[in-house]
Protein backbone atom coordinates (compact mmCIF):
# COMPACT_ATOMS: atom_id res chain seq x y z
CA UNK A 1 0.00 0.00 0.00
CA UNK A 2 1.18 3.47 -0.90
CA UNK A 3 -0.20 6.67 0.56
CA UNK A 4 0.00 10.05 -1.12
CA UNK A 5 -0.60 13.68 -0.42
CA UNK A 6 -1.15 16.07 -3.31
CA UNK A 7 -1.26 19.78 -3.94
CA UNK A 8 -1.51 22.14 -6.92
CA UNK A 9 0.19 25.49 -7.49
CA UNK A 10 -1.39 27.80 -10.05
CA UNK A 11 1.02 29.97 -12.03
CA UNK A 12 0.58 33.48 -13.42
CA UNK A 13 0.88 32.18 -17.01
CA UNK A 14 -2.26 30.04 -16.56
CA UNK A 15 -0.39 26.78 -16.02
CA UNK A 16 -0.38 24.67 -12.88
CA UNK A 17 2.13 22.37 -11.23
CA UNK A 18 0.88 19.34 -9.31
CA UNK A 19 3.01 17.53 -6.74
CA UNK A 20 2.30 14.11 -5.26
CA UNK A 21 4.42 12.85 -2.37
CA UNK A 22 4.29 9.08 -1.94
CA UNK A 23 4.88 7.51 1.47
CA UNK A 24 4.37 4.12 3.11
CA UNK A 25 3.07 4.77 6.63
CA UNK A 26 1.07 7.53 8.27
CA UNK A 27 3.91 8.22 10.69
CA UNK A 28 6.58 8.59 7.96
CA UNK A 29 8.60 11.81 8.11
CA UNK A 30 10.04 11.30 4.60
CA UNK A 31 8.44 10.54 1.29
CA UNK A 32 9.63 7.64 -0.86
CA UNK A 33 9.02 9.51 -4.11
CA UNK A 34 7.85 12.85 -5.49
CA UNK A 35 5.88 13.00 -8.71
CA UNK A 36 5.37 16.28 -10.53
CA UNK A 37 3.05 17.14 -13.39
CA UNK A 38 2.41 20.36 -15.29
CA UNK A 39 -0.86 21.36 -16.90
CA UNK A 40 -0.13 24.05 -19.47
CA UNK A 41 -3.52 25.77 -19.30
CA UNK A 42 -5.98 25.52 -16.41
CA UNK A 43 -9.64 26.34 -16.25
CA UNK A 44 -10.53 29.68 -14.63
CA UNK A 45 -11.65 29.59 -11.03
CA UNK A 46 -15.41 29.13 -10.76
CA UNK A 47 -16.93 29.88 -7.32
CA UNK A 48 -18.60 26.77 -5.94
CA UNK A 49 -16.98 24.54 -8.56
CA UNK A 50 -13.30 24.53 -7.62
CA UNK A 51 -13.08 20.86 -8.59
CA UNK A 52 -13.48 21.80 -12.27
CA UNK A 53 -10.15 23.60 -12.07
CA UNK A 54 -8.34 21.19 -9.76
CA UNK A 55 -9.33 17.72 -11.01
CA UNK A 56 -7.63 18.06 -14.44
CA UNK A 57 -4.43 18.86 -12.55
CA UNK A 58 -4.68 15.98 -10.06
CA UNK A 59 -5.90 13.11 -12.23
CA UNK A 60 -2.85 12.79 -14.54
CA UNK A 61 -0.68 12.16 -11.46
CA UNK A 62 -3.12 10.00 -9.51
CA UNK A 63 -4.81 7.78 -12.11
CA UNK A 64 -1.68 5.72 -12.91
CA UNK A 65 -1.08 5.22 -9.18
CA UNK A 66 -4.68 4.46 -8.18
CA UNK A 67 -4.39 0.64 -8.11
CA UNK A 68 -1.54 0.92 -5.57
CA UNK A 69 -2.94 3.70 -3.39
CA UNK A 70 -4.29 3.13 0.10
CA UNK A 71 -5.39 6.76 0.50
CA UNK A 72 -4.99 10.25 -0.94
CA UNK A 73 -4.69 13.33 1.26
CA UNK A 74 -5.77 16.63 -0.27
CA UNK A 75 -5.63 20.23 0.89
CA UNK A 76 -9.33 21.02 1.24
CA UNK A 77 -12.69 19.46 1.93
CA UNK A 78 -14.16 16.17 0.74
CA UNK A 79 -17.70 17.19 1.67
CA UNK A 80 -18.69 20.78 2.37
CA UNK A 81 -21.56 20.37 4.82
CA UNK A 82 -23.59 17.93 6.90
CA UNK A 83 -25.81 17.20 3.88
CA UNK A 84 -22.77 15.86 2.04
CA UNK A 85 -22.51 18.60 -0.58
CA UNK A 86 -19.52 17.46 -2.64
CA UNK A 87 -16.21 19.28 -2.40
CA UNK A 88 -13.04 18.65 -4.33
CA UNK A 89 -12.29 15.44 -2.43
CA UNK A 90 -15.67 13.90 -3.23
CA UNK A 91 -15.26 14.68 -6.92
CA UNK A 92 -11.77 13.13 -6.82
CA UNK A 93 -13.12 10.04 -5.02
CA UNK A 94 -15.79 9.64 -7.72
CA UNK A 95 -13.35 10.30 -10.59
CA UNK A 96 -11.21 7.41 -9.33
CA UNK A 97 -14.22 5.11 -9.28
CA UNK A 98 -14.64 5.18 -5.50
CA UNK A 99 -11.69 2.81 -5.24
CA UNK A 100 -9.26 5.03 -3.29
CA UNK A 101 -10.16 6.71 0.01
CA UNK A 102 -9.74 10.49 -0.04
CA UNK A 103 -8.98 12.48 3.11
CA UNK A 104 -9.43 16.22 3.09
CA UNK A 105 -7.39 18.39 5.43
CA UNK A 106 -8.45 22.02 5.67
CA UNK A 107 -6.80 24.81 7.63
CA UNK A 108 -9.97 26.84 8.08
CA UNK A 109 -13.53 26.00 9.00
CA UNK A 110 -15.86 26.27 6.06
CA UNK A 111 -19.33 27.70 6.68
CA UNK A 112 -21.54 24.69 7.33
CA UNK A 113 -18.60 22.36 8.00
CA UNK A 114 -19.58 21.36 11.52
CA UNK A 115 -19.36 17.74 10.27
CA UNK A 116 -15.57 18.02 9.84
CA UNK A 117 -13.48 16.40 12.54
CA UNK A 118 -11.25 18.89 14.32
CA UNK A 119 -7.71 17.57 14.77
CA UNK A 120 -5.35 19.28 17.22
CA UNK A 121 -1.67 18.83 16.42
CA UNK A 122 1.39 20.08 18.21
CA UNK A 123 0.87 23.14 20.36
CA UNK A 124 -1.30 24.88 17.76
CA UNK A 125 -4.29 26.77 19.09
CA UNK A 126 -6.28 26.13 15.90
CA UNK A 127 -7.22 22.66 14.65
CA UNK A 128 -7.13 21.17 11.21
CA UNK A 129 -10.50 20.11 9.79
CA UNK A 130 -10.73 16.58 8.38
CA UNK A 131 -13.38 15.15 6.05
CA UNK A 132 -13.27 11.90 4.12
CA UNK A 133 -14.77 9.57 1.52
CA UNK A 134 -14.15 5.83 1.33
CA UNK A 135 -12.92 5.76 4.94
CA UNK A 136 -14.57 6.55 8.26
CA UNK A 137 -13.90 10.19 9.11
CA UNK A 138 -12.79 9.28 12.66
CA UNK A 139 -10.18 6.89 11.22
CA UNK A 140 -9.12 9.56 8.74
CA UNK A 141 -8.74 12.11 11.55
CA UNK A 142 -6.61 9.66 13.52
CA UNK A 143 -4.34 9.12 10.49
CA UNK A 144 -3.80 12.87 10.20
CA UNK A 145 -3.12 13.07 13.93
CA UNK A 146 -0.48 10.32 13.53
CA UNK A 147 1.35 12.03 10.67
CA UNK A 148 4.91 13.09 11.42
CA UNK A 149 5.80 16.60 12.48
CA UNK A 150 5.66 18.71 15.61
CA UNK A 151 3.45 21.45 14.14
CA UNK A 152 -0.20 21.93 13.26
CA UNK A 153 0.49 21.00 9.63
CA UNK A 154 2.02 17.53 9.19
CA UNK A 155 5.53 17.55 7.71
CA UNK A 156 4.58 15.83 4.45
CA UNK A 157 1.64 18.18 3.82
CA UNK A 158 3.96 21.15 4.18
CA UNK A 159 6.49 19.46 1.93
CA UNK A 160 3.99 18.74 -0.87
CA UNK A 161 2.90 22.39 -0.81
CA UNK A 162 6.53 23.51 -1.19
CA UNK A 163 7.25 20.88 -3.87
CA UNK A 164 4.61 22.20 -6.25
CA UNK A 165 5.34 25.87 -5.53
CA UNK A 166 9.12 25.53 -5.92
CA UNK A 167 9.11 23.26 -8.97
CA UNK A 168 10.39 24.92 -12.11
Amino acid sequence: MILTCVDVDYREDGSARTAALLFKAWSDAEEIEVRLHTVQQTEPYEPGAFYKRELPCLLPVLEPLAPQLGAIVIDGYVTLDTEGRPGLGWHLFQALGGAVPVIGVAKTAFRGSAHAQAVQRGSASHPLYVTAAGIDVLDAAEHIRQMAGPYRMPTLLGRVDRACREAV
